[in-house]
Order: structure tokens, then C-alpha cells, then sequence
């Protein structure tokens, strides 16, 4: 397996006021191509500041943040956009769809801003949004969506420039069980599809089993296990 996130003994601190917050303590994590990841641990363990270091939002204090094969830290800030850009994709908890575009058009802005040419790019993303359980909404706005497509369309959009990395942070946590249950479903499913190397932040401890690994963040230091039970059919 290749590995597309490598994560070395990165830490990350902020001031706070007189003295300094330690977010992340030397953190060492390494995520395969096809591997689906689950990152638990209390609120202000760290979680949220992993993910921005790994979509390389936000610039660690110390160590190595790899991405597909790439020393982040060797990269100019415009490189840095660019390695983002075409190496990770982001999915927020909130959808953050832009209410005058149609689930269609969500994607092709951000081919638009790739510097795409948008004609060229609707098959494949009509071919996303079937791929997710949106081929019949592709025309709706996001108004006209429930809370479950509207995050199938976030799904869809961050997987349009064929990422090697895929962040996702609380997924569900706006979504009842069902809905829920579906969302982690789709991740594992396009996980596998997609080859990605999945990183998801989720509360949901009862969805662990479709994950492959997890995780656990507190006082900004990591643990990792397998999941010990089987995936669920």
C-alpha cells in the first residue's frame, strides 16, 4: 500500500497569553491509500488541529507533514494551495453549499476555480453525483435538499479532483441515525471506490466497525488501534 498522509512528530502551538497552548504533541500518523481512519477523543483534544494541519490549513509548530509523497514544510504557500488543491479533499460538518447553484453546478465551481474548463468536467460530475445517491437532485438546489443530500453533495464536491487524501470532520453530526449510518456508509464505500486515504473526526462511536483503524486523540497526543470488530454488511 502506498501511504498519502504521513504525519512526523508534528507539533502545533499557540500563544495564550502569557504562556503557549500546546494543540498537537509530537503527533506521528500514517494513512494508506484505500485505508478509512476514524479519529475520536474529547472536545479540545486536538482533533479539529490535526485535520488543518493535515489539509495543510494551518503551518505545524515542528515536524514533517507529507501529503501523496510531498514534504509540505519544502512548499511555498502558493505551492502549498496547489499540493491542497489537487491532493486533498475537505468535507466539513456543515455542507456549506452555495444556495444559488444546484448540486451540479456546486461541483463545477470548484473545477471553475481549478482552472477547468466546466463543459468538459459535467460528466464527470453528474458520474460523482450518481455515485453518491444524487442522480436524481442534480438540478435541485440546495433548499430543495434534505440534510443527508446536502452532505452527499459536500461528499461529491471533495471528491471531484480525485483527491489522495479525504478529511472529513463530524459528518453526522446534523443527521439523525439513519442518516447518519448512510453518510458513513457512502465514506466507506467511496473510500474503497475512490482509493483514498480517509481521515474522519466523528463523535459516533457506534460507527467504528466500518472503519478500518481509529485513532485517539487527548491533550494533543495520538494512540492508534485496528477496530477489533468486523464490518457490518
Amino acid at each position: 500500500m502506498s501511504t498519502a498522509l504521513n504525519l512526523i512528530n508534528v507539533s502545533l502551538e499557540y500563544p495564550d497569553g502569557s504562556s503557549t497552548l500546546k494543540a498537537l504533541d509530537a503527533v506521528s500518523l500514517s494513512v494508506n491509500r484505500g485505508e478509512f481512519l476514524s479519529l475520536v477523543g474529547p472536545s479540545g483534544s486536538g482533533k479539529s488541529s490535526l485535520l488543518a494541519v493535515a489539509a495543510t490549513l494551518v503551518k505545524p509548530t515542528a515536524g514533517l507533514v507529507i501529503i501523496n509523497g510531498q514534504d509540505v514544510s519544502a512548499l511555498s504557500e502558493a505551492e502549498r494551495t496547489s499540493l491542497r488543491r489537487d491532493n486533498v479533499g475537505v468535507i466539513f460538518q456543515q455542507p456549506n453549499l452555495l444556495p444559488a447553484l444546484t448540486a451540479v453546478e456546486q461541483l463545477l465551481i470548484r473545477e471553475h476555480l481549478r482552472g477547468k474548463r466546466i463543459r468538459a468536467e459535467r460528466e464527470k460530475a453528474m458520474e460523482l453525483l450518481d455515485v453518491v445517491g444524487l442522480s436524481g437532485s442534480a438540478h435541485k438546489r440546495p433548499h430543495q435538499m434534505s440534510g443527508g443530500q446536502r452532505q452527499r453533495a459536500n461528499i461529491a464536491r471533495a471528491l471531484m479532483g480525485k483527491p489522495a487524501v479525504l478529511l472529513v470532520d463530524e459528518p453526522t453530526a446534523a443527521l439523525d441515525h439513519e442518516r447518519s449510518e448512510s453518510i458513513v456508509r457512502l465514506l466507506r464505500q467511496v473510500t474503497d471506490e475512490f482509493h483514498t486515504a480517509t481521515v474522519m473526526v466523528t463523535h459516533d462511536t457506534e460507527f467504528l466497525p466500518l472503519t478500518d483503524s481509529v485513532a485517539t486523540m487527548r491533550d494533543g497526543r495520538i494512540s492508534r488501534a485496528l477496530v477489533p470488530s468486523a464490518q457490518p454488511n
